[in-house]
């Protein structure tokens, strides 16, 4: 076991160390001025059953920070294990919306079909948390479909493999 502290001199590290908790990897999608916006996410969690919470963390180092941190209304999509490719679109340099069709919510929020599951949500509130914001969202809506979510750890994108 190596032991250090997690210091400018140590990011890499850190950031590998954190690697190796298996995370989902979910979209979040806004309604924007300039149009629909998303991002790949994998720092998103549940925070409260009652009343419905769930959290999700954009970078500050992001240009589309203020947009995401401030959206009023946000949905969260929790990718298939085969829907890497819905990832990489919107990643930074990805087509995002571009020839991608999608719906929309009751509140305008852009809406990916075939996910494995969505969350609509109403923004609760944001704390800032160093060189992240904490958005925390209020579950308007669920929509789910049984499968297998994708997931990524220590870099390497994969899939469960039930026991």
């Amino acid at each position: 076991m190596t032991e250090f502290t997690p210091d400018h001199r140590n990011a890499r590290a850190f950031r590998d160390a954190l690697g190796s908790f298996a995370t989902g990897v979910t979209i979040v999608t806004i309604a924007s001025p300039s149009g629909p916006q998303g991002v790949t996410v994998n720092s998103f969690t549940s925070v409260s059953l009652a009343p419905p919470l769930i959290l999700w963390s954009p970078g500050k180092f992001s240009r589309r920070h203020h947009l995401f941190a401030r959206a009023p209304q946000f949905s969260v999509h929790v990718l298939a294990e085969d829907q890497k490719h819905l990832a990489d679109r919107f990643t930074r340099g990805g087509a995002q919306f571009e020839g991608l069709a999608h719906d929309l919510s009751p509140e305008g929020v852009p809406q990916i079909p075939g996910t494995l599951t969505r969350f609509d949500c109403a923004l609760e509130t944001v704390h800032d948390a160093g060189d992240h914001s904490l958005v925390i969202g209020r579950v308007l809506r669920v929509a789910t479909t049984p499968g297998q979510p994708l997931i990524i750890a220590q870099g390497q994108w994969g899939r469960l493999d039930p026991y």
